[in-house]
């Protein structure tokens, strides 16, 4: 899995403060925003977006995006991803790329630990490669021929989100109970976006490292000490 920040919001955590300020001074966002990136004016709007945040007006976040390209990830996961209807996608088309090759398809960790069953894994995508380009071979168009390519098969995305949906896809994917492939795939982004945005993102996390509280109920890990220390390292 690959994971890159192609681009995003310039100074998004300074945006955001400038936001924020909009609603209670007779100066512009311009203005605000340049105030904001004076030499004494950025201590006191990332201090000022730290306290709007923790006081749960995340809408401010709204206002900045963050656009990543992601391959290696499989339709499993993809499928996934896509349920996010805030967010843009950009997927790469079976209809119009070719599958070929064993590299062409992602084996689970469970899988590739188990002698026997990785065996069995891999004569399967075998047999579903061959049959594919047997398929393709008779005049099947790739479309159709398609239909036999299993969830394992690698996809690339473009995925774009602004601020507030991406702390709630990983209050969501970042958490224990996640699908494996998905909660990796949150936390490298988690990741990409403290790098660019310290502030807006420096809780980014499962519900537990972001709000203090684990709505999993009976399902908790119940290692939310844990899973603080890791995303406040990360």
């Amino acid at each position: 899995m690959e994971v890159k920040l192609i681009a995003h919001t310039p100074n998004p955590d300074l945006v955001c403060a400038a936001a924020a300020r909009t609603s209670r001074s007779s100066l512009s966002p311009a203005e605000l925003l340049e105030k904001a990136n004076s030499p004494d004016g950025k201590e006191k709007a990332l201090k000022l977006l730290k306290e709007i945040i923790k006081s749960g007006h995340a809408s401010v976040t709204e206002h900045v995006s963050f656009t990543f390209s992601v391959s290696g990830v499989s339709r499993a996961l993809t499928h996934e991803l896509v349920r996010h209807r805030l967010a843009s996608f950009t997927q790469q088309s079976q209809r119009y790329v070719k599958v070929s090759g064993e590299d062409s398809f992602v084996i689970p960790h469970t899988v590739k630990g188990n002698e026997k069953s990785l065996k069995l894994f891999k004569t399967a995508l075998a047999d579903i490669q061959k049959s594919y380009n047997e398929l393709i071979s008779l005049g099947i168009p790739v479309e159709d021929a398609r239909y036999i390519l299993p969830n394992a098969t690698k996809a690339t995305i473009t995925i774009t989100m602004n601020g507030r949906e991406l702390l709630h896809f990983f209050s969501l994917r970042c958490c224990d109970r996640a699908q494996w492939e998905i909660r990796e795939l949150a936390e490298l982004m988690a990741k990409e976006c403290k790098r660019v945005a310290p502030v807006i993102f420096e809780k980014a996390g499962p519900s537990c490292v972001q709000a203090g509280v684990c709505p999993e109920g009976e399902f908790s890990c119940g290692k939310m000490k844990e899973m603080k220390e890791k995303y406040t390292k990360l």
